[in-house]
């Protein structure tokens, strides 16, 4: 057995990082208008936003694949005038990993948005506060257990990604090469001592994530009942 590279649980973590921050901003006024609106579109797009959950992989990643590619017309036009290359590099797992990870940020966030009580949304309207100071200063704070689960779910989740990030950004050391790809490689070349050690961090690592994001909603739970 080679001596170990954690390298690749590093590069996981930043890119989950990365992600969980992108999709932050992007899923936290989608979240808030899905769970306002009454919008008679809005069916299709929580379909759209969800399809990623039933998707498998391999058809996600090809997919996002083609849209990033050289032959595609956005793929080529980034490249020819921005120098910029969509595939098999690290923002090309990010691209794919957003896309993958949005329902895991959406749907949270907009089932805690739900469950708001109304009278107090329509008490700060009446305060006169617009619909982006309602959201950033009464409903944000308000549904933390929702927040915490978006954000740590949305890491967690970009953290175990493998079959899009495979297809997308390949396996390349230092750059696309994440934990999942590394344990797959270990597993091809029969190292199965190395690909017990990786599954047996990640296993830990989402066990943990899990039990606190469940702690974390016990105790707000607790006080809320006290109140």
């Amino acid at each position: 057995m080679n001596e170990l590279n954690f390298e690749p649980f590093f590069l996981s973590f930043r890119l989950a990082a990365t992600v969980t921050f992108i999709l932050f901003l992007i899923a936290l006024p989608l979240g808030w208008w899905l769970s306002q609106t009454k919008n008679r579109f809005k069916p299709m797009i929580e379909a759209v936003v969800s399809l990623p959950i039933v998707l498998p992989p391999s058809v996600l990643g090809f997919y996002i694949l083609y849209a990033l590619s050289y032959n595609s017309p956005f793929g080529s036009f980034m490249n020819e005038y921005f120098g910029i290359k969509m595939v098999f590099n690290f923002t090309g797992l990010v691209i794919a990993s957003c896309f993958y990870s949005f329902p895991f940020m959406v749907q949270p966030l907009q089932g805690g948005f739900e469950s708001l009580n109304k009278n107090m949304l329509e008490a700060s309207y009446i305060a006169g506060k617009g619909k982006i100071k309602t959201l950033l200063h009464v409903a944000l704070p308000n549904i933390k257990p929702a927040l915490l689960t978006a954000l740590i779910i949305t890491f967690a989740h970009t953290v175990g990604e493998f079959g899009v990030v495979l297809m997308v950004g390949g396996s390349i050391p230092g750059e696309t090469k994440v934990a999942s790809v590394a344990i797959y490689e270990y597993v091809e070349v029969m190292d199965y001592k190395s690909a017990h050690i990786y599954s047996a961090i990640m296993v830990a690592l989402s066990f943990l994530v899990l039990l606190g994001v469940y702690m974390f909603n016990q105790h707000q739970n607790r006080r809320l009942r006290v109140i």
